[in-house]
């Protein structure tokens, strides 16, 4: 039976949380710390009312600062640690996880806050030239930590929400179970629903814009292949969402696919937009409100895109109206036996489904339910091994079986339509 140290109670945390208390056999104790802790203090209520057999706690932490993440950690002496705050954060958790002894889990990789600071720019531009892709998040600042960890006997979990996280394990479970050899992957993300704003983000909208607006690229042959925003667009028709624009990004699964597959010779990833969405933020990036770099108003400095946040709903509320389905999966083809092989694993997730269990939309749920599923492989001895790693480099079928366990189950579809 587990502690476990929650850091964060936005909209992905409170389902992942909530899924903690589902899974008590797994976990018998939970601190949830926050900036925030009134937010942990309702959740912890919200669930106690349940009548939870988990023995929850809460706390107030600034997760910037790794002596306030150490001394709390000291306090409470986790099993583990669980990051659902922000990508930020990454860097200074696993700092004081390592100074504690204790393993870390998160669902993002680490981006930082000032994409203006110099030190972090040199680097950045020099990550540019060797690699080839100008996204300002990628695992080279977590994979840094590999050496320390491993010395440590500690593990680092990286990218347990869906994509990446499941998406990732697809491609693992994909390669034991049905191909001797994979030559491609096409990840979909489809967001098929409808929450009613003429214009909101599913998750937090400073790390989603900053992705979207952001150039796309894709791994091929080893090697990355840069295009504009939203230059590569194709239609898809989604098994029970029907046919959708997507749009090929770039993200951080594609990395580490990349580096533990490299027999793949390309690796691409797709999400669906509609064109109120992109018309919104289009407008938006052209007059400002998506830069990171401070401005001076009023007297004080802000960052236009924080104060954008400030303005937009919070992902966390959208679920009472939110309508429609969630498809995200892999798309195959390979070999098998000699022969020609393509698949198609993939879960629908209803928006109104997920309200009615845990009160949140199908995005924070498909995301919260693999945080918890990495957190309990590794609590549980299953995926604990010291080092850093991603979620395709453990043995993929207790992963799925959960899946299907918590609420996310999967398809396999071996005729599916490919994207061209």
């Amino acid at each position: 039976m587990a502690r476990l140290l929650v850091i964060g109670c936005g909209g992905v945390a409170q389902v992942a949380i909530q899924k903690c208390c589902q899974n008590s056999e797994t976990f018998s104790e939970l601190m949830i710390a926050s900036r925030t802790e009134s937010k942990c203090i309702e959740l912890k209520k919200k669930l106690e009312s349940q009548g939870t057999p988990v023995k929850i706690r809460t706390a107030t932490v600034n997760a910037d600062s790794v002596e306030e993440l150490t001394a709390l950690i000291n306090v409470y002496k986790p099993d583990a640690v669980l990051n659902v705050a922000l990508p930020y954060q990454d860097l200074t958790i696993m700092d004081a996880c390592l100074a504690c002894g204790v393993d870390y889990i998160d669902t993002a990789n680490y981006e930082p806050e000032d994409t203006d600071d110099p030190k972090w720019r040199e680097i950045y531009e020099k990550r540019i030239k060797e690699k080839g892709f100008t996204a300002y998040f990628d695992y080279s600042w977590q994979w840094a930590y590999e050496e320390k960890f491993r010395e440590a006997g500690l593990t680092a979990l990286l990218g347990t929400g869906f994509d990446p996280g499941v998406t990732s394990v697809f491609v693992a479970y994909a390669k034991k179970h049905y191909f001797d050899e994979i030559d491609t992957v096409d990840i979909l993300d489809c967001n098929g629903g409808d929450h009613g704003y003429p214009f909101a983000t599913n998750f937090n909208p400073e790390i989603n814009l900053r992705e979207v607006s952001a150039n796309g690229s894709y791994m091929e042959n080893g090697k990355w292949i840069e295009t504009k925003p939203m230059e590569i667009k194709r239609e898809y028709d989604f098994p029970q969402v029907g046919m959708k624009d997507m749009y090929l990004l770039h993200h951080e699964e594609i990395e580490a696919l990349g580096r533990n597959f490299p027999e793949i010779k390309r690796i691409r990833f797709f999400m669906t937009f509609g064109q109120s969405y992109l018309t919104h933020m289009k407008c938006l990036e052209n007059v400002g409100m998506l830069s990171t770099t401070p401005i001076e108003f009023d007297g004080k400095q802000i960052v236009p895109i924080q104060f954008l946040k400030a303005l937009l709903p919070d992902p966390a509320s959208l679920g009472p109206r939110t309508v429609g389905k969630t498809n995200i999966g892999c798309i195959f083809t390979g070999k098998k036996d000699g022969k020609e092989k393509t698949l198609y694993i993939y879960n629908v997730c209803d928006h109104q489904e997920c309200y009615k269990e845990l009160g949140s939309q199908a995005i924070s749920y498909t995301t919260g339910v693999p945080a918890m599923i990495g957190t309990a492989l590794v609590v549980n001895g299953t995926w604990k091994k010291p080092g850093v790693y991603t979620t395709d480099q453990f043995d993929p079928d207790p992963y799925m079986d959960m899946l299907n366990k918590y609420g996310l189950p999967w398809v396999v579809d071996e005729n599916p339509v490919l994207v061209s």
